[in-house]
């Protein structure tokens, strides 16, 4: 499989599919190619654009050097944005939005976003999320899973529906990972928001809970250069083919 090697050495891995101007997908805590809900977007992108999807440091086959920064993951979008041809749009689900988000804040060559519910919160108690990630780092397997699935307000019987299946030990194979993204909301402040001037497309789904909704509307808010938009889906996802056109669209 094709990979970059980023700033610091560490070599992460993608596929690319399709033809067209370049778009690099961004997973969600615990998610790898093996592990994500970003192919069928992929799949529907592709006729008209370069898809990239890829494997954040420390997952899938990815490569990870310790310690862990916010900085060291906006440079290995910077080698997969060289690697693919500048400039790029990013698409960012979940956490993988705050990524999104720290590239474009730091002069990543993209030419524009899209956010599917980023958990946005700047006015969030930072002491709070630090120990949040303190906790995180000293827990293990799916034991992690569960606190950070938890303690970030998903469902009690969305995790019990989770337990045990092939996508929850999944998740727990990149378990010292959640810390990561546990970081990322930590240095996402207003003042990083406000140097966001790339046209951005907020989304949320219609079936997301309030403050998933809340969140979203808060961010484009607060982005310079934003609109936001509901589309008809469940909690915390949209259907690719209802998702796919909307990206299209904005990114035409």
């Amino acid at each position: 499989m094709p990979t970059v090697t980023s700033r610091d050495g560490t070599r992460i891995a993608y596929e690319s599919t399709g033809s067209g101007p370049p778009l690099v997908l961004i997973d969600a805590a615990g998610h790898f190619r093996a592990n994500s809900s970003l192919r069928e977007l992929a799949d529907q992108l592709a006729p008209e654009f370069t898809v990239l999807r890829y494997d954040r440091r420390g997952r899938g086959d990815s490569a990870d050097t310790p310690p862990y920064a916010p900085a060291r993951e906006v440079e290995d979008l910077a080698a997969l944005v060289t690697a693919v041809g500048a400039p790029a749009s990013l698409y960012g689900y979940s956490s993988g939005c705050l990524l999104a988000l720290h590239a474009a804040a730091a002069g990543l060559d993209v030419h524009r976003l899209v956010l599917l519910e980023p958990p946005l919160d700047p006015a969030e108690d930072s002491a709070e999320q630090r120990a949040f990630t303190a906790a995180l780092r000293e827990s293990s397997g799916e034991d992690t899973v569960a606190f950070f699935l938890t303690g970030i307000g998903v469902p009690e019987e969305v995790v019990a529906g989770m337990r045990g299946s092939p996508h929850w030990r999944a998740m727990a194979s990149v378990a010292h990972t959640f810390a990561y993204d546990s970081q990322l909301s930590e240095a996402t402040t207003a003042a990083l928001l406000s140097r966001v001037t790339v046209p951005t497309l907020v989304l949320d789904s219609a079936g997301s809970s309030g403050d998933l909704t809340g969140m979203a509307a808060t961010a484009a808010a607060m982005l310079p250069n934003a609109v936001h938009r509901s589309l008809p889906g469940e909690w915390h996802q949209v259907p690719a083919e209802t998702l796919a056109p909307a990206v299209a669209d904005f990114l035409r």
